[in-house]
């Protein structure tokens, strides 16, 4: 068995969603099992290179792996939410979608300047959603220089384009195909 094969297996592939052609990998198996989520976070961690301030969670299955991840990292977990849903002052940051555009959004006072922090998602695809959460963070003062998936989609190039945004990104399994 290769690295994290053990995670992998737990993912789910349900094929034609939510369109014909798209190959959904669904981490809802992986959640349901107790032992594959504790190596999940126990593995993420790990990738963690130097101190981390907080982990960034994209919302909403972001926040699953985020909250632990902090837990084992000992920092607190920011928010990435999609724009509207939180009380108080926010900054947001706009992105592209296939069809139009979208907004994310943290507390304005979520981050101290400099602080370092991990952007964690539950997939990474076209990378639209991480780079603008990490232009977001980055307008909030962060250092952003990590972020760390369950699932990589690598034709798709979102890590890659991370990687250019000068990020290190990195993911515990990888699935060819959409």
């Amino acid at each position: 068995m290769s690295d994290n094969d053990d995670i992998r297996s737990r993912i789910r592939t349900i094929p034609d969603f939510p369109k014909p052609g798209i190959m959904f990998r669904d981490i809802t198996t992986l959640l349901l099992d107790p032992e594959g989520l504790r190596l999940t976070i126990d593995r993420m961690a790990e990738k963690v290179a130097g101190d981390i301030d907080l982990v960034a969670g994209i919302d909403a299955r972001g926040f699953l792996f985020a909250a632990p991840l902090a837990i084992k990292l000992g920092t607190g977990v920011l928010l990435v939410r999609k724009d509207g849903k939180l009380p108080g002052a926010t900054i947001a940051e706009e992105y592209a979608l296939e069809y139009g555009t979208d907004r994310i959004a943290i507390h304005a006072d979520a981050c101290a300047p400099g602080a370092h922090v991990l952007l964690v998602d539950d997939l990474i695809a076209t990378g639209g959603t991480a780079r603008a959460a990490v232009r977001l963070l980055r307008k909030a003062g962060a250092t952003v220089t990590q972020a760390g998936f369950v699932v990589d989609l690598p034709e798709l190039g979102g890590a890659d384009a991370l990687r250019g945004d000068g990020v290190d990104a990195f993911a515990l399994t990888a699935f060819e195909g959409h």
